[in-house]
């Protein structure tokens, strides 16, 4: 069985740390470290044991004495990012507040480190960290009210939305760095093309030329906070039916 197969089995978080030879001074936090700053500068195609050895000035051999390869140095650096997140104490903001915490510093850590978007999930997110997160997640759930699967499916719900929105965000900040334009410039050169569709699509383009001038970047942020809003709304009406 291999590490495409079964993935937890083969996690570096399933077995003791590599003996720590090579350069004296080269450590696996310097290792991984030097791995998230090659990842956000130049994404997971970017990234090669030869590349993260040269950003060191060390060999691509000696990094082996400390990981395996990628996809261990994948999860480690998953577990590093995770150690930003800072998940509120409901106790003290309430658990409606730290879950929406919750969802926001996800979203913020993604919008850091857009390459994580695509491997979470995937890659074993199991690491001190990781299930630090996890555990502080459950408790702002549990003080929601929500039992058993409920707390797993209400976080992969405030994940989920977190993780669509990064989607979305990125592609925009994509296409304006290709572009040289704002996102606003961008959809207002749309303006012709649109109103040629005026008696096809009367809807469609009169909700465009009511909206079309709006500032798109404050739109998204007040986009991902309106959709939280109403998961929240949807959790709390479902928690007092469920209560009742």
């Amino acid at each position: 069985m291999s590490r495409e197969t079964d993935p937890i089995a083969y996690s570096v978080w399933m077995r003791p740390p590599r003996s720590r030879r090579g350069r004296p001074q080269l450590s696996r936090e310097e290792i991984v470290s030097a791995a998230v700053g090659l990842l956000d500068a130049e994404g997971l195609d970017g990234l090669s044991m030869r590349r993260l050895a040269a950003t060191i000035g060390a060999g691509a051999t000696s990094l082996y004495f400390y990981v395996a390869g990628k996809d261990e140095l994948l999860e480690l650096a998953v577990d590093q990012i995770m150690g930003e997140v800072d998940i509120p104490d409901a106790a003290r903001v309430g658990w409606r507040e730290a879950a929406a915490g919750y969802a926001r510093e996800f979203r913020s850590l993604m919008l850091r480190h857009p390459w994580a978007v695509s491997i979470l999930g995937v890659t074993p997110a199991i690491g001190p960290n990781a299930m630090r997160v996890s555990d502080r997640a459950i408790a702002v759930l549990d003080a929601a009210g929500l039992t058993g699967q409920e707390i797993a499916w209400a976080s992969s719900l405030l994940m989920a939305h977190a993780i669509g929105a990064v989607m979305s965000e990125t592609a925009m900040h994509t296409i304006t760095a290709r572009a040289g334009k704002s996102v606003t410039e961008i959809v207002q050169q749309m303006d012709d093309y649109v109103e040629s569709y005026s008696e096809e699509l009367p809807s469609f383009t009169g909700w465009w030329r009511d909206n079309n001038a709006m500032n798109m970047e404050k739109s998204v942020e007040a986009g991902f906070e309106f959709g939280l809003a109403r998961i929240l709304d949807g959790l709390e009406a479902w928690l007092a039916r469920e209560r009742a």
